[in-house]
This record gives C-alpha cells, structure tokens and sequence, in this order.
C-alpha cells in the first residue's frame, strides 16, 4: 500500500491543525476502492464534537461528586442528622445550578471581551453580560456551563461539612445563594477567565499579563474551587460555634457509618478524574496532546491520592497507635486536593512528594484547629482550605519550565527566578 501525508492548515473552531495520513491500495486512485477522505470541515466538527463529548462525561463525573460528599458527610456525622446533611447536598446543586445559570457564570465568565471592546462588559475583577446565557445562541457553548455548574456544585458542598449538625437549612441556603451567585464566580473570573487579573490567559491591549509571565497557575482549581470553599467553610464554622459535647466529650459525636465515609472517599477519588483530567478541556484537539496531557494528569492525581493516603496510615499507626481508617480517608482527599492546581506541571515524582507533603499539611492543620475549639466535623478547612493552599503554592515549587509549556505554552524562566512562586503567592493571599 502507498501512504501519503496531508496537513489541514487549521480548525475553523481553535485553529488546531490536522495531520492525516491516508493509505491506498497500489494501483488504485482515491475514491475509486480507497477510502473517501472528508472535507476540512468535517475533520473540524468531528474534532469538536469530541472536545464537547469529553467535557461533558467529565462534568458528569465531578457531579457523580455530589454523591461521593452526601455519602462521606452522612458517615461523618450521627444518624439523626441525616436528613439535614443530604438536604443541603440536594439543595447546593439544585440552588447553585439556578443562582448560577441566572448571575454566576455572567459574573465568571461574562462575554470574555474588555470593556473596550465591543460588546464587552468584563473587567479585571468581575465579568459581565451574557446573563441567564442569553448569548449562547449556538449548541456549541453549553457544555461550558454545564462543567464550570459541577465545580460550583462542589465548592459549595464543601462548606456543608464543616457547618454539619448545628445549621438550620434557612440559613445554609441563604449561603449557598451567596456563594454560587457572586463569591465563587468571582474568584472563578480572577483565575481562569481571560480577562481576569490572576489569570494565566489574562492579555491586556498591549498583550501583557497583570502577573509577569505565567500569571497564577491553577490547573484544576486547589485554590479557586478548594479554598474557597474551605475558608467559606471556617467562617462558618467559627460563627456558628462548635457543637454540643465538643469541648466535653467529643467521643459522644463520632460519626455513624465507616462503610458510608468510605465509598463516599472512593466516588470522591473517582470524580476526581473528571475534575483534573476534565480540565483539558478538550480531547481531539492539539493533535492528540489534549488527551495525552489528561492522561499525565490522571498518572499525578493517583500518586497523590495514594501518598496522602499512604502517610495519614503510617501516621495513624505510628503516632495514635492505631490504623485509623478515618484518617487515611481524609489523606486520600488532602493528596487529591494538594495535587488539583499543579497536576498538569509536574512529574510523577513531584506528585508523590506533593501528596506526602500534603498528608502531613492535613494531619499539622486538623490538629491545630482542634486546639483553637473549632468545631469542623468532616475537617473540610485542613482538607480544602489548607491542601488547598499547599496545592496552590507547590506549583511554585515543583512545576517545570517543559510542563508549563506543554500545558500553557509559556516557555520563560518563571520558574528559576521565583516569579512563579511570587505569583501562587499573591493568589493565594488574594483568595484567602
């Protein structure tokens, strides 16, 4: 068989560009017993229907998340206040998905154009336009949304642990509308919209960034998804005070189900995937580095998962004196949490130490919050507030200049000078 190579020059939808290798049998002419090749066009819609497939089974599975938090929170706290905790899981993605449809995403997102241009409503701090997205007048946008509601979905479920048994649900909804309409969003806009002054896409007239360089790297969200919700849920926690018997006898609140606390870890990990490997944000484009890249981030976010684990065992079991199965779930979160902003610029190895590191940040910061008498049920502030900020800093420390390129395009020395971790730095303290 004779092989010829064709170049499309470029994708009418990103401006990706083709290469299709095409195999006929000798003798014969295209078209004639061969195969009938397809039109630029068509390479582009085939490109972009599996960019929004993919988008869509990820958002799924952070969703699936929602089943994973009910689960892990109903085990955490006891049976009597189950009704409570799994209504305010229902109700952070029922609210949250309306709050956000109508303002959230606006506010996020908005038209993605500056105000100077036209017609562009968004601003370094807050986007705008595009309400109740009225300008989706295309099927090719939605997907965004329904991904960017799943990561608001569990941004505010987190808060939902640390306030357990001791909120009444008036309140908790007033939260939620609170979180999912303007706080969340706003963060959101900061770091991963265009026109965003945290933001590593952020490009003013003159083509520079408000961070030198790379602006804040946060792949997947440690900080912007993370800690926002993990510091929403301290506030929460220190204004409604801790529970009854806390300070007495603590052992009186022990949770109901270990087996519930468990699969509900193990859909968290799961739905995980979606959350990093999601954040690509594409499959069939970049000729096939979208999908590699997603690949690479599944390898990281494993290794972390499983150090963080892995510590919180060895610390259980060398340090209380026991294997405590609670513990080692929560280091399977704070190694998933560590590893969600630099799963796209690190090597596996850096992986493994960001999730030790991580188990050790979660056991420093759960330890300390109980000698300040603050009452966190399921530990959502070490586990999201806390990793969160360990995740968001580690890319200063363990990326690489090939794998932010890889990932982002920016091939520059932020990495050696400092300046990358200068910029976590400034993210970090603009979330908190």
């Amino acid at each position: 068989m004779a092989c010829t190579a064709t170049t499309f020059a470029s994708s009418a939808i990103d401006g990706t560009g083709f290469d299709l290798q095409v195999c006929l049998k000798a003798g014969t002419t295209a078209g004639a017993d061969g195969v009938t090749l397809g039109s630029l066009s068509d390479v582009a819609i085939l490109v972009g229907v599996s960019d929004q497939m993919w988008v869509l089974v990820c958002a799924i599975l952070v969703f699936w998340m929602q089943a994973g938090f009910a689960m892990l929170e109903a085990g955490s706290v006891r049976r009597k206040n189950y009704n409570n905790i799994l209504f305010k899981n229902l109700m952070d993605a029922s609210i949250g998905a309306i709050c956000f449809w109508l303002l959230g995403y606006s506010f996020a997102y908005g038209t993605e154009k500056y105000e100077y241009q036209d017609p562009g409503q968004d601003n370094d701090f807050i986007g705008g336009g595009n309400w109740a997205l009225r300008n989706f007048n295309n099927d090719d946008s939605y997907h965004s949304w329904f991904f960017q509601w799943a990561f608001a979905g569990a941004a505010a479920t987190i808060v939902s642990g640390s306030v357990a048994e001791r909120c009444r649900l008036e309140a908790y909804f007033v939260y939620t509308i609170c979180l999912t309409t303007f706080i969340y969003p706003v963060v959101v806009h900061w770091v991963w919209s265009v026109t965003g002054w945290l933001s590593a896409f952020y490009s003013n007239d003159k083509g520079e960034r408000y961070l030198k360089e790379n602006g804040m790297i946060d792949f997947a969200g440690s900080g912007v998804v993370h800690m926002t919700g993990g510091f929403a849920g301290l506030i929460g926690a220190i204004a409604i005070g801790p529970r009854k018997f806390f300070k007495k006898d603590a052992k009186k609140l022990k949770g109901s189900s270990d087996l519930l606390s468990a699969f509900g870890v193990i859909i968290l990990w799961m739905g995980w995937y979606g959350f990093n490997c999601g954040s690509t944000l594409g499959a069939g484009s970049g000729n096939g580095s979208y999908i590699n890249l997603a690949a690479k981030v599944a390898v990281t976010t494993t290794i972390a998962a499983a150090m963080g684990a892995i510590t919180c065992m060895l610390y259980s079991r060398f340090i209380q004196g026991y294997f405590n199965l609670g513990l080692c779930l929560n280091g399977v979160l704070a190694g998933l949490v560590s590893i969600t902003a630099p799963c796209s610029v690190v090597e596996p190895w850096a992986a493994m130490m960001i999730g030790i590191i991580g188990g050790f940040v979660y056991i420093g910061a759960s330890n300390m919050i109980k000698v300040c008498w603050i009452d966190d049920p399921l530990d959502a502030f070490p586990i999201h507030g806390v990793c969160g900020v360990w995740g968001v800093l580690s890319v200063g420390i363990f990326a690489t200049r090939s794998n932010i390129n890889r990932a982002y395009s920016f091939d520059n020395d932020a990495m050696t000078s400092g300046n990358q971790f200068r910029n976590q730095l400034i993210g970090v303290i603009a979330i908190m």
